[in-house]
């Protein structure tokens, strides 16, 4: 087992039933023209969590690791999108509608994809979920079980919405869940705090959280004996 000092008390796991979930870094979340920005959203908020969350990816990936992405969004026909979904705030666009990056949460297009950044690899699932759990109307659970996975190291974003929702959804399953603080965000600083703090509260009532510094502090031996 590999152990990282976390909050609030140390995670161990095993990387070989382990899953690195990166949670909706899409053009629609991250970039301007997209989604986020509609709802009168500051993307730069999140692009904080791009160069961390590469070196996690990489090394990740260098160790064999389970890696499973998600992207948030709907059918052409909206048919899995729900009006109480589509309806809700005051966006300057809302999903469906033409943008600048393609309609807006709509599978296919260039806005719904995964940041070039972050850009999955052949063999990596990407998992299309149209709510902002992983597990809601998904094969996400699917995926885990068929590899055996028993924990999650969860990173992307929103900290408050997707992160949130699929971190109590794994709850509820059973699965161990490590949320890496720096490789979350949110547009809102006060919520990217709460959100995080209320994951490691009473004990981990969710799970625990730790920059991904100490994530890397333990996984980086374990390259030493990776044939290159």
């Amino acid at each position: 087992m590999t152990t990282v000092e976390a909050d609030p008390g140390p995670f161990s796991f095993d990387p070989a039933t382990t899953a690195l979930v990166i949670i909706d870094m899409q053009r629609d979340f991250c970039e301007p023209g997209g989604f986020g920005e509609t709802l009168g959203n500051d993307v730069a908020q999140l692009r904080g969590v791009i160069p961390p969350l590469q070196e996690v990816l990489a090394t990740a990936r260098a160790v064999g690791m389970t890696i499973i992405h998600t992207r948030e969004g709907h059918e052409p026909d909206l048919s899995d999108c729900p009006p109480a979904k589509r309806n809700r705030g005051a966006p300057s666009l809302r999903i469906g509608d033409p943008g600048p990056k393609g309609r807006i949460l709509i599978r296919g297009e260039y806005g719904h994809d995964i940041i070039d950044e972050l850009a999955p690899r052949p063999g990596e699932p990407v998992v299309d979920k149209p709510g902002k759990g992983s597990f809601h109307g998904t094969r996400f659970g699917e995926e885990l079980a068929a590899r055996g996975i028993t924990s999650l190291i969860v990173t992307g974003v929103t900290t408050e919405v997707c992160v949130h929702t699929t971190v109590r959804e794994a709850n509820d399953r059973g699965y161990e869940c490590l949320v890496l603080s720096d490789c979350v965000g949110s547009y809102f600083p006060e919520f990217q705090r709460a959100g995080l703090a209320m994951i490691a509260a009473q004990g981990g009532i969710f799970g625990w959280v730790a920059p991904s510094r100490a994530l890397l502090a333990v996984l980086h031996p374990a390259l030493e004996g990776t044939p290159s």
